[in-house]
């Protein structure tokens, strides 16, 4: 335990100390520890976006011989990885109770903001085609991820034909539910750390079978670009308990409403359709509030 602990406590005693660089650096560290821990000085000063002699001078000033040292740092800290709790500590430990709401909502509004400034505009136009001329559409995401891959299976399936949202529970089962992907097809795969292997043995296969595949992921380094053809890239934050996905949530509304502009016609025949259903069907009419002015009325049909 010592040592994880140590290298977090150089980075907190030394914080207010810092430059800006290096509280970037700081920062990403104590984020992402487990990407941070595979990089060259190259790469993390990259990601960061300040250079590799400041990454270099930055492991030295935090009492490393050299960089190499600062890595096996890093390395006992993902080997003895942070639980959540402490994982919380880290990040929100100087927070009141009372700021936390406010703390939380405004790290949401900045990783929008970051995705929305480093986005890739032609990727996601790639994207939106891509999907649009697939014969048949395969979405993947698990564990903090499902919420994702169903929401967008669900609003994919007022566009598109042939949405499968695959489910997930082994290994086998997903290549059986994508035993026949082909070229035709396309693959979405949403991914955010830590990265699911089964998530990445999926596109692997797609890719096998020469489908599209796409992922929407939270750097240009994550192993599930590995296989795609197309790459979204969404902000996320794995500093809390709870891993933040509202920027990926944000990218998958865009590429829905994207997509219901191209298919403008096709959207409004559904939502006919489904509203015609929905009355013979009666599915909503016990089930619906009704506004009457300010007042909320049940519904009453029989």
């Amino acid at each position: 335990m010592g040592n994880k602990n140590e290298l977090l406590k150089k980075l907190e005693d030394g914080y207010q100390k810092f430059s800006k660089g290096q509280r970037k650096l700081a920062d990403f560290i104590r984020e992402d520890y487990d990407k941070a821990a595979f990089m060259t000085a190259a790469k993390m000063g990259e990601e960061v976006s300040v250079s590799e002699s400041t990454v270099v001078r930055f492991a030295m000033a935090l009492g490393y011989e050299g960089y190499p040292e600062f890595q096996k740092a890093l390395g006992e800290l993902v080997r003895t990885k942070l639980n959540s709790i402490q994982r919380m500590e880290v990040t929100y430990g100087r927070i009141s109770q009372g700021e936390i709401l406010s703390t939380v909502l405004r790290s949401d509004i900045d990783k929008i903001k970051l995705t929305m400034e480093s986005i890739d505009q032609d990727a996601f136009e790639v994207a939106v085609d891509t999907i649009l001329k697939a014969k048949r559409i395969y979405v993947i995401g698990i564990r903090s991820c499902a919420p994702l891959a169903s929401f967008l299976s669900f609003y994919l399936n007022l566009v598109c034909d042939n949405v499968t949202a695959v489910h997930t529970n082994s290994s086998s089962e997903i290549f059986e539910q994508m035993i026949r992907v082909s070229p035709e097809d396309v693959v979405i795969g949403i991914s955010f750390p830590r990265y699911s292997m089964r998530t990445l043995k999926a596109m692997e296969f797609a890719s096998n079978r020469k489908a599209k595949v796409i992922t929407l992921t939270d750097s240009i380094h994550s192993p599930m670009n590995l296989y795609s053809s197309c790459n979204l890239i969404a902000r996320s934050d794995m500093a809390s308990i709870v891993d933040s996905l509202v920027a990926p949530l944000s990218v998958v509304n865009a590429l829905v409403v994207a997509l219901c502009m191209k298919k403008q016609k096709e959207v409004i025949t559904t939502l006919e359709t489904l509203e015609d259903i929905w009355d013979e069907y009666q599915v909503y009419s016990k089930d619906e509030l009704n506004m009457i002015g300010d007042t909320v009325k049940l519904s009453d049909k029989s």
